[in-house]
């Protein structure tokens, strides 16, 4: 393999746990895959960047909503505004868990307040937000808070003719906006919780329903077998929603966040996934030990 393969990763069990099924899935044997079957998928929150305090697009879904409260007082009594508004520890520890109940509220008022947009208008909002907004302890934008080390693994998995794919509960056209700059993969691959859209008069529109079920949960390894037409072969997550799409996969491939100086130390939300991991020996990163740069 090329010498900078998973530059950014330590010598130690996690890297050469990829390196070794890489190397197997590619060469004539009993673990080789064909290219056909070799499907990458990647939860993003907390496995591609940064999910603490809150993932990302909701520091942009809630900009929009603080402005929406100003224009309309009435929305202040309803969900999730209320809860944003009161600042609702409940709500927002749901919601750093990626408790399905929570973000279903959370992506149905997302349809509501984009309905009837276009998908160029909702990706220059998107980009604006991007321009502008800034982690608020780390102090630089969220475009900066990509994990150097996965990006260094899709490369390798593309190098070995690998389809990458994104698998979130977060919203499609969101991650779409940002995949082919930031991920280096094509919109086309991004797989997410998504509104359904319309097309009349000549043009495309966001409707105030959701398309299908939450990628969350088993609705990740739904969602990819839909988009696909196949199970990934590896994939990679961080938290309990990400189980049933590690479990699909041949590779599972776990981030654990135990770096409280360079990023975070948490296990909310993902005490499932890790006693899961050592169960069926799923690949556990620690981000302290395994990753020698984070962004």
């Amino acid at each position: 393999m090329p010498e900078k393969v998973l530059a950014s990763w330590r010598d130690g069990p996690a890297r050469g746990a990829i390196v070794d099924f890489v190397a197997a899935a590619t060469t004539p044997g009993p673990a080789f895959v064909e290219p056909a079957d070799r499907i990458a998928t990647f939860d993003n929150d907390g496995t591609l960047w940064v999910e603490q305090p809150l993932p990302p697009q909701f520091d942009f879904v809630f900009r929009t909503w603080a402005e929406e409260v100003k224009a309309d007082p009435s929305l202040a009594a309803r969900q999730p505004y209320k809860a944003l508004i009161e600042k609702d520890p409940e709500f927002f520890s749901g919601l750093g868990k990626q408790d399905p109940d929570v973000v279903e509220t959370l992506l149905e008022a997302f349809t509501r307040s984009w309905a009837g947009t276009t998908p160029e208008e909702f990706d220059a909002q998107v980009r604006e937000w991007t321009g502008t907004a800034k982690h608020p302890k780390l102090g630089v934008p969220y475009r900066e808070l990509v994990y150097r080390p996965m990006l260094e693994l899709f490369a390798l998995l593309h190098t070995n003719d690998f389809r990458v794919f994104v698998c979130s509960g977060g919203g499609r056209d969101f991650m779409r906006v940002l995949a082919e700059e930031t991920w280096g993969i094509p919109k086309e691959n991004v797989i997410g919780s998504a509104a359904a859209y319309t097309y009349a008069d000549g043009r495309l529109v966001r409707s105030r329903e959701l398309l299908g079920s939450l990628d969350l949960g088993a609705g990740k390894p739904e969602h990819i077998f839909a988009h696909t037409g196949r199970l990934p072969v590896f994939a990679g997550g961080n938290a309990d929603v990400d189980i049933e799409m590690l479990a699909s996969a041949r590779f599972a491939l776990l981030v654990n966040h135990d770096d409280e100086e360079r990023e975070f130390s948490y296990t909310r939300g993902a005490d499932a996934s890790l006693a899961k991991a050592a169960e069926l020996g799923w690949t556990v990163v620690s981000m302290k030990d395994d990753w020698v740069t984070v962004f």
